[in-house]
């Protein structure tokens, strides 16, 4: 297979286009999950099965099931592993950590490993500009969420032998599942970057394939929670709704940008999505400075402007 960006990576209008729409996506569903991450599994079990169930019928006019029905069982079988991985570990840092915090540590980790990863494992090829534009995208979007920390997020002091106040260090619980998410998006961002270019599969029978096997293992895992489905479904069916629309098309879209443009350029330039989370958890959920987190998010999309050269 020919090395992506092997003339020199660049990203169409119509890629940064996709990506830009699938950052929009991808900030609205956090929110929702946000509003009910310490429901947990039960409603990622739901979550699947909307995905699954309203994304299924879109099938038949998007490319059918692709190239390779193995390639397709295949692919989405580790997507499906990885992605819960990636689910479970965000909703516990959402319980854990301010939103913020975890998504902007998150979106800051993964993108910064996947293009490391897609440069060693994919053989995709940096410019020296799109390399500093994947710099000042992570820092930015690292300090959006370390500008303002929660107040309960400070150490407490103590005291030393002789009795002198000493402060100890401790582990912002959010910065810690954020690090730990954005391990998970850069293990399933280039595996299915991989199994779409191996087998050219469609984006929408792949992200269908991954939210049913998804509900396999939720199922498999929800043990005496089962009872509390229904109760869920009553509650938060217009967050299951929104969830099971959007968060499959964020993700559809950088599938169809990474079919075309490297992954190493794809992957930072979604964070915009840390600027409208940033900015919706300063204002409604009332987590920090509207203008430092604004500051930061201007850093993002100053890297992203670079990307797009």
């Amino acid at each position: 297979m020919p090395c992506v960006g092997s003339k020199g990576p660049e990203m169409s209008t119509t890629a940064l286009f996709l990506v830009l729409a699938a950052a929009v996506c991808h900030a609205s569903w956090n929110v929702v999950a946000h509003g009910v991450s310490r429901i947990g599994t039960p409603f990622l079990w739901w979550g699947a099965v909307a995905s699954a169930v309203l994304w299924l019928p879109v099938v038949p006019f998007t490319g059918g099931l692709g190239g390779s029905v193995a390639g397709l069982a295949l692919g989405a079988g580790v997507s499906a592993v990885l992605h819960v991985v990636y689910m479970t570990v965000l909703q516990r840092g959402y319980a854990a950590g301010s939103l913020s915090t975890v998504y902007a540590t998150a979106r800051g980790t993964g993108p910064a490993v996947s293009a490391v990863l897609a440069v060693v494992l994919l053989g995709e090829r940096l410019s020296a500009l799109a390399a500093v534009g994947i710099a000042v995208v992570v820092a930015g979007v690292v300090a959006t969420g370390l500008i303002d920390r929660r107040p309960g997020s400070s150490p407490a002091p103590v005291v030393d032998a002789d009795g002198a106040p000493r402060r100890r260090r401790r582990v912002d619980p959010g910065i810690a599942w954020g690090l730990l998410t954005g391990l998970a998006i850069a293990s399933y961002t280039i595996w299915d970057a991989h199994a779409l270019r191996t087998w050219e599969l469609s984006p929408v029978s792949f992200m269908v394939g991954v939210t049913a096997v998804e509900v396999v293992f939720y199922t498999a895992t929800l043990g005496r929670r089962r009872r509390e489905l229904l109760d869920v479904a009553r509650a938060h069916w217009p967050r299951v709704l929104a969830f099971g629309v959007l968060s499959p098309l964020s993700y559809i879209l950088v599938l169809v940008a990474i079919q075309t443009t490297p992954v190493a350029l794809v992957a930072p330039a979604r964070e915009t999505s840390v600027v409208m989370v940033a900015v919706f958890g300063a204002l409604v959920l009332r987590e920090g400075s509207v203008a430092k987190r604004l500051t930061a998010s201007v850093v993002v999309l100053g890297g992203i402007a670079l990307l797009a050269l």
